[in-house]
């Protein structure tokens, strides 16, 4: 993970934020190892925010979204590497959120060298919450985000495609459309629909068809019904109501910094809530709550989808706040070996 700071996105200074991701880091440091990066000037700070078994390095970053800055690990047996895609604050000089992101740009390469394991660079644009596996060789992906000339002008879809299957080792990549409604990433596959296990699908939904995230689900719900993993199957989908709709509120809004080159936050904007944005952990799964007319019967649902883990709400809108969720500001490292002396 990484550690919030900047008032440009994260209200009040993000001391509301970073009050929120030291509960994530304390409910995934119940079930496994956590380690936070933190900007040198803010390491004390965090350090005692955090508990004392959670390991706290310096490592400077321009935001804290580690799903989309960090590496995205590959396993060949016990052997782990990482995938270095290259980051251009979903979207570079054309409707990126930040600029600039040259330190985000180095994240990835500085986790895999501290945690000393080998490293692919990536010839393409892309972040970690664009991509969903289920570990058996089959990929999730929008067409809204991996499509967007914002991303990689030039590259059409077979060509994004063999180069996602060459550095993920997957065999199906299954497209659906449009992500969550008003999702600033450009629709990353994360906050709309995640494997469960191979050959099962968890997907946002809403029945209100006056929402237009209901069209959105609908045509989601529809490839993936069509659609057939790396394996031959047919997906099992299991529906996930989305929360809300919820809004910035004046006070919200009010609590941030503008800056120059960064995405403006008004009051009244739409958030791009989902329980779908949730971190699967050893034995655990940590689901962001954000509406308390639902959490409940989300986390119920949840965990009956995997009922070998123990499922942990946080309070998450603080999170939600600033563009993401809990899926999104985490990134896993597999257990496992670095072996080999393959250099990018």
């Amino acid at each position: 993970m990484l550690w919030p700071r900047r008032p440009d996105n994260w209200r009040e200074h993000a001391a509301p934020a970073q009050r929120a991701f030291a509960a994530v880091v304390k409910a995934i440091a119940q079930f496994e190892p956590v380690t936070v990066g933190v900007h040198p000037a803010a390491f004390e700070q965090a350090r005692l925010a955090v508990e004392p078994r959670v390991r706290v390095v310096r490592l400077d970053s321009d935001d804290a979204w580690m799903r989309d800055v960090g590496p995205t690990c590959v396993m060949n047996g016990a052997e782990v590497r990482g995938v270095d895609w290259h980051f251009n604050a979903w979207g570079g000089l054309s409707g990126g959120l930040y600029f600039p992101w040259d330190r985000d740009e180095l994240v990835a390469r500085r986790v895999l060298e501290t945690e000393g394991l080998e490293r692919y660079r990536a010839p393409i644009v892309c972040e970690g919450g664009a991509i969903h596996s289920d570990g058996e060789g089959t990929l999730l992906v929008t067409e809204q985000c991996l499509l967007n000339p914002n991303r990689n002008a030039g590259l059409g879809r077979r060509q994004i495609e063999l180069l996602l299957k060459a550095y993920t080792g997957t065999e199906t990549v299954i497209w659906l459309g449009q992500g969550v409604f008003n999702d600033e990433t450009d629709g990353h596959i994360d906050n709309l629909a995640c494997f469960v296990a191979p050959g099962e699908v968890a997907l946002g939904w809403t029945d209100d068809r006056r929402d237009p995230q209901w069209a959105i689900s609908h045509d989601a719900f529809e490839r993936l019904s069509a659609a057939r993993d790396a394996c031959g199957r047919r997906l099992r989908i299991h529906k996930i109501p989305m929360p809300g709709p919820l809004y910035m509120t004046a006070s919200e809004a009010a609590g941030i910094v503008p800056a120059p080159g960064a995405k403006p936050r008004h009051a009244g904007e739409r958030l791009a809530a989902s329980y779908v944005n949730f971190y699967i952990a050893n034995g655990g799964v940590v689901v962001p709550l954000l509406d308390p007319a639902l959490d409940d019967r989300v986390l119920r649902l949840v965990q009956r989808l995997f009922p070998q883990r123990r499922v942990v709400g946080v309070p998450a809108r603080e999170i939600l706040l600033g563009g993401g969720n809990i899926h999104c500001i985490t990134q896993q490292i597999p257990r496992g070996e670095a072996r080999g002396s393959y250099r990018a």
